[in-house]
């Protein structure tokens, strides 16, 4: 009897392990192999990868998101968030990357963005075999499109999946909450000297729209126009933004300076406003909360 209890064990014992080894090898392997980028490349990936090389604070905001803060080995100059990104590695800014860097960190993928990265990087490293992926999210769609092939390529699709479904909530909530509602004129700066805005064609754009508000340069001819404080006071914005990419950036000074020119409705009502340019410039999964504190903004009273 007490043979046949420890031949059971033992049995129990094999198949457990077994089930270990499986879930463990199909987690290393069970990803799509061949992934198509924004690029149009196919970008081969045989197992999960283990050492990512990110090139945009963005695209490393989404790994953090996804879990993945422990297989990421390299990061951009501005990679600022989570704050334990700042302790990796750097390979330089997203615009002037550093190829020899990269390669010291063996990366066994590396992901881009087609509009910041240089495309001759692309090809030195892949010339050195590595995989490398491009993203080029232009719209909030597009953003969680992003996010789920990133998810698919590292292996953490579920993950991916349940992320999207929050963000995608939380961006509803907003659309419902403004339906209907007056939507004053909104003037969003970006630059502080020369004085710049966004179109249309931007995601700030349609972050401003979907949080409630009229883009004031909806119409400029470039995606990020140039003008004058009379073109600012001539359509009369309701609420000023200021959202400066430069670092540290003077932006009470800047707030003040508005004050001045009192034909301005948004000065009339004292709504000008300070915004944090990383929450609104970066298409990572943080767009949401630049969603929500944009829509406080515009309709404060909807959104104690």
């Amino acid at each position: 009897m007490n043979g046949d209890k420890k031949k059971f064990r033992l049995k129990m014992l094999f198949i457990a392990f077994t089930l270990l080894y499986l879930s463990i090898y199909i987690q290393k392997i069970a990803i799509p192999s061949t992934f198509y980028d924004a690029s149009g490349r196919a970008v081969e990936i045989s197992e999960r990868p283990q050492r990512i090389v990110s090139l945009a604070p963005s695209i490393t905001e989404i790994l953090y998101s996804l879990g993945l803060g422990d297989k990421v080995v390299g990061v951009t100059k501005f990679s600022n968030y989570p704050p334990e990104a700042t302790l990796k590695p750097k390979v330089g800014s997203y615009i002037d990357l550093n190829v020899e860097r990269i390669l010291t960190l063996s990366p066994d993928l590396v992901i881009g963005t087609k509009g910041g990265n240089d495309p001759k990087v692309v090809t030195l490293l892949e010339q050195a075999g590595i995989p490398v992926f491009i993203t080029d999210p232009r719209n909030l769609n597009g953003l969680f499109e992003t996010l789920l092939t990133i998810g698919e390529l590292c292996g953490v699709k579920d993950r991916a999946l349940i992320l999207l479904d929050d963000l995608r909530a939380r961006v509803k909530k907003i659309i419902n909450k403004t339906k209907g509602v007056y939507r004053p004129k909104v003037f969003l700066q970006i630059n502080l000297n020369p004085i710049m805005s966004v179109n249309r064609e931007t995601l700030h754009h349609e972050i401003i729209s979907l949080a409630g508000g009229r883009n004031i340069m909806a119409d400029a001819a470039v995606q990020y126009p140039v003008l004058s404080i009379e073109e600012v006071i001539k359509r009369a914005p309701e609420i000023i933004i200021i959202s400066s990419m430069e670092r540290g950036g003077r932006f009470e000074e800047a707030k003040i300076q508005w004050y001045r020119w009192k034909a301005i409705p948004a000065v009339k009502m004292e709504k000008v406003y300070l915004f944090d340019s990383d929450l609104i410039d970066r298409p990572s999964p943080r767009i949401v909360d630049a969603l929500e504190k944009m829509a406080k903004i515009i309709h404060p009273t909807l959104f104690k």
